[in-house]
C-alpha cells in the first residue's frame, strides 16, 4: 500500500475518542490533515501540537454539524487549505434512547448530524473535485446499522440510512472516488463511564485496540481502489450473534 503523503484529509468529529485516533492514523501514513471539531477546542488544539509534531501539517476548522448550513460549507472551507483527497465522516452522537424514549427533536437531531452531514459533506467533496482526479469517502457506522434492534433507536436508524448512503454513492461516485464504511463494535467505553455488557456478547471477548481503528481506516484510505461500497465490521464478531 502507498501512504498519504503530501495528500490532504478531512476528519470530522477528530478531537476526540474514536476520531482523535481516525486523525492519528492518517498522519501516522504520512497525510496532512483537516481536523473538524465542534466543541472540543483545547482537545483539538493539543492533538493538533501533538500531530505536527512528526512534520506533517495539520489544520482546525470549527464547525457545529447541527447546522446543515455550515456542515454543507465545511468542505468548502477546507479546500481552501489545499486539495482534498479523502473524507473521514466520523463526527456523530450516540444517545441510549429507545421507542418510548424517542422524541421529534432527538430524531432530528440524530438524523441530520449522523446522516444528512455526511451527506452534505460526502457531495460538496464530490462537487469540489477536478474531473477525473481520484478521492476516497469513508464512513464510521456501527454494528448495529447492518442489524438494528429495538435500542438506540435514533442513533441506529441514522447509521442504517449512512450504510445505504455509504453504497450509494460508491455507485454514483465510480470510478473517480472510492467509497467505503467501517462498522465499529466495542472500541471504547461510553464517555458516561458505564462498562457495558457488550463484551460478554463480542466473540473476541475484548474492546478493540485504537489501532486497530487506525489500520482499517489506512488500508481504505491508502489500499486497492477497486475496493468500493463495503462495509467493514471492526467490531469482533458482534454483528454476527
Amino acid at each position: 500500500m502507498d501512504g498519504l503523503e503530501g495528500k490532504l484529509v478531512l476528519v470530522t468529529g477528530g478531537a476526540v475518542r474514536v476520531g482523535a485516533a481516525l486523525a492519528r492514523a492518517v498522519v501516522a501514513a504520512g497525510g496532512n490533515l483537516v481536523l473538524h471539531y465542534h466543541s472540543s477546542a483545547d482537545k483539538a488544539q493539543t492533538l493538533q501540537a501533538e500531530l505536527s509534531a512528526s512534520g506533517v501539517t495539520v489544520h482546525l476548522l470549527q464547525a457545529d454539524l447541527s447546522d446543515l448550513q455550515q456542515a454543507g460549507e465545511l468542505v468548502q472551507r477546507a479546500s481552501k487549505l489545499g486539495p482534498l483527497y479523502a473524507l473521514v465522516n466520523s463526527a456523530a452522537i450516540f444517545e441510549d434512547l429507545d421507542l418510548d424514549t424517542s422524541n421529534l427533536s432527538a430524531w432530528q437531531r440524530h438524523l441530520d448530524i449522523n446522516l444528512s452531514a455526511p451527506f452534505l459533506l460526502s457531495q460538496a467533496f464530490w462537487r469540489g473535485r477536478p474531473a477525473q482526479q481520484p478521492g476516497r469517502i469513508v464512513n464510521i457506522l456501527d454494528w448495529r446499522a447492518l442489524r438494528p434492534a429495538a435500542d438506540h433507536l435514533p442513533y441506529t436508524i441514522s447509521k442504517a440510512g449512512l450504510a445505504a448512503l455509504t453504497r450509494s454513492l460508491a455507485v454514483a461516485m465510480a470510478p473517480q472516488v472510492t467509497v467505503n464504511g467501517i462498522a465499529l463494535g466495542a472500541i471504547l467505553p461510553p464517555a458516561d463511564g458505564e462498562a457495558p455488557k457488550l463484551i460478554n456478547q463480542t466473540p473476541a471477548g475484548r474492546w478493540a485496540e485504537l489501532d486497530e481503528v487506525g489500520q482499517t481506516l489506512r488500508f481504505l484510505l491508502t489500499g486497492p481502489g477497486y475496493i468500493t461500497g463495503e462495509i467493514i465490521h471492526l467490531d469482533g464478531g458482534r454483528h454476527l450473534v
